[in-house]
């Protein structure tokens, strides 16, 4: 059998992160738990292997009376199992006087290899929770193993699970001072805390009374207590906050709160999100972004490394995140060649993992392997010079690829995607589809295998049947549609970045007019600078039901809506939102047609995350949002100031312009399968 004691694999990053493969059986594993930073002695600890169906107990201890235990097990689990410890009970040396704490219930998540030794504490705990929060319940973990290996995967970003202190990525310099996320976490770890030591004789009732989930019952100890704050991390976030002083007042003539985790938060979080925010790989601007089958995301760039970029010269490559963050592609020109040049809103994967993207800077269509190797021609494919201006592109259940070109109003069509059979369907208004098209943006495939088309110049989607596209119909919504995304039902879910009031159409006209006269880059330029001053509620969201009409009560607008770019559904059919607009956009959690799971008393297109949105992270001016298998919502910052996008900024910041960096919110969507082709669905 194979220790548990291997090395832990540096060079990823993690524990096990390129040894998912690899069994992960364990003769002896040893470890500590610790409560507030101290030792908790006769605490039951178990081992766990996850997996799909109800977790395998490996072995059990009890911890001495310095907090360490060894665990002795004779049972191998399955490969692809996850492991993870579960500590209950004990008394913690922090508060010798407290006794035996029932309520003390901490985790550590360790993926299927562990380092020599393992530490179990309010740390640990939280970090496993946000990570694995679409898959725990009570003590159990269980899901697909694509699913489970990217959720134990990105808990050393957050903790070193070796000594139960802070991870790398938190602590970096993206993170751990640009971010409130550390503060958010430490914050938390101090409240469970609070309940571990007992701190105060009431310490557990309140852990519990601020935990308390909007439907639902209380927890009895704190791991569930965490569980139920981080599935609903925008309910009265205060509650919690509110604990940190209750727990740890400030001494007499003191500065600081005796808390065992610092930085604790001096204010309330509008929610309890720890999102955390990845570079590299190429990264600058990123447009459109899909996960292939490892859960590993591609994503096209505007820009490159060091440019003085600007709106008018787009000639970025392809970036690839791996499941957990870490850049796979090279580190500062990312994957090139193949006619990779300035990526857009144009990324789509198939179903043997090839990334196909569009292109503004070399008006033509890219394909990667897996790899990165390029699969077109070092021009790309152009159709002789007959492409415009890129956008859109997807991939059908039948294994079709449809690609939009937004300035010429382009179709194109790669039949099973077949790079030798594609053909330009139509253009400008030489037939239908096109005809109905005015700068297309964005498409998707839904039940029925009828496509829908975004137009950016219009006020109407197009849709028409994938079999025959000269059956093109219109439907109303309101200005300036970009993304658009089709939950399980059908519904057709179009975000409006103008959208649909009457300044809308008024910026809708002067878009039109510049896009006539002056072409796409002069639109564009009208489009950001107008979004960028935009603030809650200016943009909107329309959903049409599959008939095309009006869902009651669309559009919807709200708060969170500064400038709604791009839309995702989760496996719950609730619906994400990116927003371009501020420099630090939030995204927006919106419930949809299946409002049983919405929180009580909500309806469809009413906002779940707060007024304001999500926010943190680093987030800037975003395009795309996805979810994947993990339940972990990605946005990508694509803009970050708006100034040095346009001739003549400062030379000081004349490589600002394009965004940095994709943001990770973790564990707060319901997964989603990868890649996504059609309609998304769960794992």
């Amino acid at each position: 059998m194979l220790k548990l004691t291997q090395t832990m694999l540096l060079t990823a990053g993690l524990i096990g992160y390129a040894a998912f493969g690899t069994a992960a059986a364990a003769d002896t594993l040893k470890g500590q738990v610790l409560g507030g930073g101290q030792p908790i002695a006769n605490s039951t600890v178990t081992l766990w292997a996850a997996s799909a169906g109800a977790p395998t107990q490996l072995g059990q201890a009890l911890t001495g009376v310095d907090g360490s235990f060894t665990i002795n097990s004779t049972d191998a689990p399955d490969k692809d199992a996850i492991l993870y410890l579960i500590a209950k009970g004990g008394q913690p040396k922090a508060n010798a006087q407290s006794g035996d704490n029932p309520a003390i219930a901490l985790i550590a998540v360790i993926g299927n290899k562990a380092p020599a030794t393992v530490t179990v504490n309010e740390m640990t705990t939280v970090a496993s929770v946000w990570t694995n929060a679409q898959f725990l319940d009570g003590s159990a973990i269980k899901g697909p193993a694509l699913s489970l290996r990217i959720a134990a995967g990105n808990v050393p970003n957050f903790v070193d699970l070796q000594s139960g202190g802070w991870g790398a990525t938190i602590q970096d310099p993206l993170n751990s001072g640009q971010t409130p996320t550390m503060a958010n976490f430490a914050t938390l770890a101090d409240v469970i805390a609070g309940c571990v030591t007992s701190v105060t004789p009431d310490a557990c009732p309140k852990l519990y009374s601020a935990a308390t989930p909007p439907k639902g019952d209380a927890p009895n100890d704190t791991l569930t207590a965490a569980q139920l704050i981080a599935r609903a991390p925008w309910y009265q976030p205060t509650r919690v906050f509110a604990l940190v002083d209750q727990f740890y007042p400030i001494p007499k003539g003191k500065n600081l709160r005796p808390v065992p985790y610092m930085p604790y938060l001096n204010t309330a979080p509008s929610a309890w999100v720890l999102p955390l925010k990845f570079d590299g790989g190429g990264y600058r601007a990123g447009g459109k972004a899909m996960f292939d089958s490892e859960g590993s995301l591609w994503v096209g760039d505007n820009f490159t490394i060091g440019w003085q970029a600007s709106d008018s010269l787009w000639q970025g490559h392809a970036t690839k995140f791996a499941s957990n963050g870490r850049p796979i592609s090279p580190i500062t020109t990312g994957f090139t060649g193949g006619g990779m040049e300035g990526g857009t809103f144009g990324a789509a994967v198939d179903a043997k993992d090839n990334a196909w993207l569009t292109n503004y800077g070399s008006k033509s269509i890219t394909v990667f392997d897996k790899n990165g190797k390029p699969l077109t021609p070092p021009e790309g494919i152009t159709f002789d010079g007959k492409l415009g201006l890129m956008q859109g592109v997807i991939v059908t259940p039948s294994g079709d690829v449809w690609v939009l070109g937004i300035e010429k109003s382009q179709l194109v069509f790669f039949p099973k995607g077949d790079l030798a059979a594609g053909r330009i369907v139509c253009e400008g208004d030489s037939a239908e589809p096109c005809k109905s098209f005015k700068a297309p943006f964005h498409l998707a495939i839904d039940q029925q295998d009828r496509i829908w088309v975004s137009n950016s110049a219009l006020d109407h989607v197009t849709r028409f049947p994938a079999a025959d596209p000269t059956k093109a119909e219109k439907f109303k919504t309101g200005f300036n549609n970009s993304g658009l995304a089709i939950d399980s039902q059908g519904n057709v879910w179009i975000t409006e970045r103008f959208g649909s009031g009457l300044l809308g159409l008024a910026h809708l006209i002067d878009l039109d007019a510049r896009l006539k006269l002056e072409g796409v880059a002069k639109a564009s330029d009208y489009l950001t600078k107008t979004m960028s001053e935009q603030r809650g509620g200016s943009g909107s969201v329309t959903v049409l039901r599959p008939d095309g009409t009006p869902y009651p009560g669309s559009p919807f607008m709200g708060g969170g809506l500064p400038g709604p770019w791009a839309a995702a559904v989760d496996g719950n059919d609730n619906v994400w939102i990116s927003n371009f607009a501020m420099p630090s956009s939030p995204i927006v959690q919106l419930c949809g047609v299946r409002t049983e799971n919405c929180p009580p008393g909500m309806k469809t297109g009413d906002q779940i995350s707060p007024p304001g949105g999500y926010v943190g992270g680093g987030l800037q001016l975003q395009t795309d949002i996805a979810v994947d298998p993990a339940g972990n919502v990605w946005a990508m910052n694509n803009w970050q100031d708006i100034d040095s996008c346009y001739p003549n900024p400062s030379e000081a910041l004349s490589t600002r312009c394009g965004g940095q960096g994709v943001v990770i919110f973790y564990g707060v969507a319901k997964p989603v399968r990868a890649p996504q082709i059609g309609p998304a669905r769960q794992p």
